[in-house]
């Protein structure tokens, strides 16, 4: 179903998305609809698969998680069985926050939190260099997060 949203629809949304805690009837007054409009074009837009789920995001670094780290895959793919199995073993590394895969030169993506260097090196030796068919890693370590708020000019 293409969703086609309106001004209205686009209000909401940016609204929704600066405070998504934000109480139906405070949103429905900032986006300048009723209770029960603002309902409705809620549940149009979840129908439509606009709205997937509203979160809760945390903070690893407030509890404590000092280190993060973007792994890039490259994966040996002689091996038949070689996506199946190294995504397999990724999901059992418990640090692994969020896992993406992509088309061209780099096959994986995983985010990687750990509490201090010490605990990433352990990570990285005992957990990601032992996971199968890879051909080539790359290690980003995040410095600075400056924009962080899945907003589009809606």
């Amino acid at each position: 179903m293409n969703f086609m949203p309106d001004s209205t629809d686009r209000r909401i949304l940016r609204h929704l998305l600066a405070e998504p805690e934000a109480a139906n009837a405070t949103l429905a007054e900032r986006a300048g609809v009723t209770s029960a409009a603002l309902w409705r074009r809620l549940e149009r837009m979840r129908e439509a698969g606009v709205l997937k789920a509203v979160q809760a995001r945390i903070d690893w670094r407030a509890m404590g998680w000092a280190v993060e780290v973007s792994l890039r895959f490259t994966l040996d793919k002689t091996n038949p069985r070689a996506f199946d199995e190294f995504l397999a073993a990724l999901r059992q590394v418990p640090e692994v926050i969020e896992i993406q895969s992509f088309l061209g030169s780099v096959d994986w993506r995983a985010s990687v939190i750990a509490r201090d260097m010490a605990h990433w090196q352990q990570v990285y030796r005992d957990r990601i260099l032992t996971l199968p068919h890879i051909a080539e890693l790359d290690a980003l370590m995040l410095v600075a997060t400056i924009k962080d708020s899945g907003e589009l000019a809606l």
